[in-house]
């Protein structure tokens, strides 16, 4: 009898740990959905600057701690592409690889404009292979076009006026906002 009473209590025992395994498992499998699942649709940026205004001349700064100038005349036919961003940002998260894509297709070097504190945002460009993409940083440029929500995109001609603005979720907004002929790439600074 004993022994029967000693089963039956390792088997609740085994039971009991299985069960609190399948809960984290599935506490887990929500976190990923909720981020997979963060706000979705068309949403507008109606604040700041608009399209057809030309932003003032920034000076941001990479992460590396590097001048990089924004607002400036560029050469005929070349077009900017910022994209700002967040590293707590899901949607930026599956966003970005997106954005970067049609870009290339596009002809375009983008230049990412994180929101956030610097070792986080390096964190970022180390955890999503970004090195090679200018990322930089500063709130003049979110504060004087008025960046409110996560991703926004904006692309500027070759005399800073704002060719497109708005927030971006999906490939189709993104493609929206980019012309197929864009135009070539910019000339950045030097790499970081």
């Amino acid at each position: 009898m004993i022994a029967a009473l000693i089963v039956s209590q390792l088997l609740l025992f085994a039971a009991l740990a299985s069960l609190i395994l399948v809960v984290l498992a599935l506490a887990r499998q929500i976190g990923v959905l909720h981020e997979r699942i963060a706000p979705i649709g068309p949403q507008q940026a109606h604040t700041g600057l608009e399209p057809g205004q030309a932003i003032p001349r920034i000076t941001m700064r990479t992460l590396a701690g590097q001048p990089f100038p924004l607002g400036e005349a560029l050469p005929p036919g070349t077009v900017q592409m910022l994209l700002f961003v967040a590293p707590d940002c899901p949607v930026c998260k599956r966003v970005l690889p997106i954005a970067l894509d049609v870009a290339r297709d596009r002809g375009l070097t983008p230049i990412l404009v994180g929101d956030g504190a610097a070792p986080e945002l390096d964190a970022m460009r180390d955890r999503m292979s970004l090195a090679a993409i200018p990322f930089v940083t500063g709130v003049e440029l979110g504060l004087v076009l008025q960046i409110n929500r996560l991703p926004t995109l904006v692309l500027l001609d070759s005399n800073g006026t704002i060719l497109a603005k708005d927030v971006v979720n999906t490939r189709r907004q993104v493609e929206t906002l980019i012309p197929p002929t864009a135009g070539r790439a910019i000339p950045l600074p030097a790499a970081e």
